[in-house]
């Protein structure tokens, strides 16, 4: 760890957090009186995506002997190699896709830049003995250590608390220690309790995130509102994160009750519950908005976690810059984003930030591609869902998180009735997807190929973190402990990857049964 990480961060903590306050509400009021004046009207739809992953051991280069697949860190020479960018852990790397026009081309454009950028870094990180994976949830520690200590483990410097396995960035190890820090930090799911000095329990997950670029600014609060009623019926199709390291769970839990009560997408719990503290709820399902400049207000008047210093330059966004950097914190799973380098490219974008990383890298940009379609649908059609009440809409992200596709979502159909059948919501929700992307310029063939991954779930009733329950419970069932138990779905998910990532599909792998029986 770099001897001046600590220098880096201890500057980070003199900042003066009320000047900081104060520039970046000033700020908003300068973003507030552009909106007014139509600047961020873009007009046109534009999508992008984060993509986030985590690295493994690769068993090829293990002995016969070895079980491999064990967690890795990736060194930041080889981060820089395959140009991925540094996440919250040393084991993390995530790929930023440049944002294109939402239409046929750009989905094109977009899934052929997202197979090359993996391609060429599963070939360069093989080359060092590594993988990149594509999940929700790590559950492997790396070899020789276990995932307890691999999170919590840190160093005292200069009365600082600095992280051992987080990467070198002082902005995440200012976190844990400012004036304001929620210490411990914690992880609070079933049958889980962890405690950290630092917020490195966070590096548990992976996510894709994608962008939706709104045309015109005014129109923000309905894409926003639209978007946080799909919240829960998508991440009940994306769950993806039932289990944890199996050392995490606590002494004496029971298998049974570890499957049978775990939640379907524990990546929520674990943001919620380590970044949140007391009144400051940081990590959170947002209310509706009113209106764009209700959106700005939102972002200024968030509590500051840690004032960032920043560089201005004669780009428009340098502006407000320091707004940006408070947005930073700003950790709603559905976002507003307000950006451009210059006048002409100020937009408004909704970054979608619930779903976790998928099998594939089709059934991730199945997500990217549905997302787009109904936020280019509903608000066309003024679909009633937009009715629903706010709190039935929290409720179904709460259900999807805990239950998946088992779980009761509330929908509102196209004639305002509301329903709790799922045949009629996801036929509903997938067809509106549909036409959204047609009337971005895809053919209806093309359109419905591009979502099929997300109805052949509904259709199947297999997610992600469904199949990786069946996988657990099968090896149980066959004798093994928890441990044991987690361990083989874990191989046999990343097994089945090696061969699907870039070109396959979820539908396409085989029962957990018999996946699972491969690597016993």
């Amino acid at each position: 760890m770099p001897s001046d990480l600590a220098l880096r961060v201890a500057g980070l903590l003199d900042i003066d957090a009320t000047a900081f306050q104060e520039q970046a509400r000033a700020e908003a009021e300068m973003i507030k009186r552009e909106l007014r004046n139509g600047t961020f009207d873009n007009h046109r739809s534009v999508i992008g995506l984060e993509y986030e992953f985590y690295a493994v051991d690769d068993v090829r280069w293990r002995r016969a002997d070895d079980a491999g697949t064990e967690l890795a860190r990736v060194p930041r020479r080889l981060l820089e190699l395959i140009r991925f960018e540094k996440e919250l852990g040393l084991h993390n790397a995530e790929l930023t896709v440049s944002p294109r026009p939402l239409n046929a081309e750009g989905l094109r454009a977009q899934a052929a830049g997202v197979r090359s950028s993996v391609l060429s870094a599963l070939q360069t990180t093989h080359a060092e003995g590594m993988r990149l994976v594509s999940d929700g949830l790590w559950t492997i520690p790396p070899i020789g250590e276990t995932a307890e200590a691999y999170l919590t483990d840190s160093r005292d410097a200069r009365g600082l608390s600095l992280a051992t396995n987080m990467a070198d960035d002082e902005r995440y190890h200012a976190m844990a220690n400012g004036p304001n820090a929620p210490r411990p930090f914690t992880i609070d799911a079933p049958h889980v309790s962890l405690e950290a000095d630092t917020v490195m329990p966070g590096s548990l997950t992976a996510s894709i995130q994608p962008h939706y670029q709104v045309a015109y600014a005014n129109d923000l609060p309905s894409y926003h509102n639209y978007a946080l009623r799909v919240a829960g019926p998508l991440l009940a199709l994306a769950v993806n994160s039932p289990f944890f390291p199996p050392d995490l769970y606590d002494d004496g839990s029971v298998s049974a009750a570890v499957v049978a009560d775990a939640h379907a997408e524990n990546r929520i719990p674990v943001f919620e519950s380590v970044a949140n503290a007391g009144s400051a709820e940081k990590v959170r399902f947002p209310r509706d908005l009113r209106s764009g400049e209700e959106a700005v207000d939102r972002i200024a008047n968030d509590p500051t976690i840690i004032p960032t210093p920043v560089e201005r330059g004669l780009q428009f966004d340098d502006q407000f810059a320091t707004f940006a950097a408070k947005h930073g914190s700003f950790w709603r799973w559905i976002r507003p984003v307000f950006g451009g380098a210059d006048r002409a490219e100020a937009n408004v974008r909704v970054e979608f930030r619930p779903l976790p990383a998928q099998p594939t890298i089709r059934d991730s940009l199945a997500f990217v591609a549905a997302f787009a379609g109904l936020m280019e649908s509903l608000p066309r059609h003024d679909h009633p869902v937009i009715g629903q009440d706010w709190a039935v809409a929290q409720r179904n992200f709460d259900v999807a998180v805990r239950e998946g596709l088992d779980g009761r979502q509330r929908w509102i159909t196209s004639d305002g009735t509301t329903t709790t059948d799922p045949a009629v919501l996801y036929d509903e929700l997938l067809g509106y997807a549909v036409d959204g992307l047609r009337s971005a310029g895809c053919t209806a063939r093309d359109a419905a190929a591009r979502v099929a991954p997300l109805r052949s779930r509904f259709v199947s009733g297999v997610t992600p973190a469904g199949w990786k329950r069946a996988a657990v419970r099968t090896r149980l069932a066959a004798g093994d402990g928890l441990d044991a138990a987690i361990h083989a779905m874990q191989r046999a998910y990343i097994g089945l990857q090696t061969d699907t990532l870039v070109d396959g599909s979820f539908a396409d792998w085989p029962e957990p049964s018999a996946a699972v029986g491969r690597v016993a």
